[in-house]
């Protein structure tokens, strides 16, 4: 599907483009953007075309009105029984997957709740900058389930075990300024100002070379995957690929020679 196409016939998020950025906003404000099986079938087309999309180089998600993604769609999941459960949870676990493993940075701009979901959904990102009226949490064992977007895996990974657990068991829901005191988030800014905020990151991110953070991406991303002995060896063999790359010529004659890089992403 072509991308014009795509932005034309989305109905429950909103994709523009600014330059090398697109902005994915969650437009469902009415269920504080829930995610249902509509909206996870938009999210997973808009990263399947960006992804082969060469001018678009970062990606920035967000939400309308007062939530970022206020969890997954509680009407729609009421009479899901287990074989209804896990298709839910698999198939929004392979759009989060997308969303985490794309080669090109994907910043979450927080704008409001973050709860079950969404904040899941927020974990799949690489960076997040909230609103100092973001609010985070997993409150799935309230309703008597668990987080099954990817919550009990990227949840331990970021913050720890110990704290995860306690958020995933209470509930409890989390503010901004706690979330970046334990380490859920990257960056507070005031509501106004969050999208700004989001794109000047994003802009710092894309003077680099595109290719080189791709490489170092699927690095980490692996590399937490595996024990420290195979972490390294697989981050010598992804250094390998980056120094094969016209854009390391070009990006070590530019500091060299003192003049600003220009990468073309090859």
């Amino acid at each position: 599907m072509l991308l014009s196409d795509l932005i034309s016939n989305l109905e429950n998020i909103q994709l523009t483009i600014e330059g090398d950025i697109a902005i994915v906003k969650m437009n469902r404000p009415k269920a504080l953007n829930a995610l249902n099986d509509l909206t996870l079938t938009e999210l997973n087309n808009i990263f399947d075309c960006i992804k082969k999309e060469s001018s678009i180089r970062g990606i920035i998600i967000t939400g309308e009105g007062k939530g970022f993604v206020a969890g997954a769609d509680i009407v729609q999941m009421k009479n899901y029984k287990s074989f209804e459960g896990r298709a839910y949870a698999e198939n929004a676990q392979n759009v989060f997957n997308k969303i985490e493993n794309i080669e090109k940075p994907v910043i979450a701009a927080v704008n409001g709740y973050a709860l079950g979901g969404g904040c899941e959904l927020c974990l799949s990102c690489d960076i997040r900058i909230a609103s100092t009226k973001a609010v985070f949490g997993q409150p799935e064992v309230g309703l008597g389930v668990i987080p099954c977007f990817g919550g009990t895996q990227r949840l331990p990974r970021l913050i720890g075990s110990g704290l995860a657990k306690e958020l995933i068991y209470t509930g409890r829901q989390v503010k901004a300024d706690e979330a970046l005191k334990i380490g859920l988030i990257n960056k507070v800014a005031e509501p106004e100002i969050l999208i700004d905020e989001a794109k000047g990151m994003m802009k710092m991110i894309l003077k680099n070379a595109s290719l080189a953070i791709g490489f170092a991406k699927a690095a980490i991303n692996r590399g937490l995957e595996i024990d420290i002995a195979n972490g390294l060896e697989l981050e010598k063999n992804v250094a390998a690929l980056s120094f094969a790359t016209e854009d390391k010529d070009e990006g070590m004659s530019a500091f060299i020679e003192k003049r600003p890089a220009v990468f073309k992403n090859k």
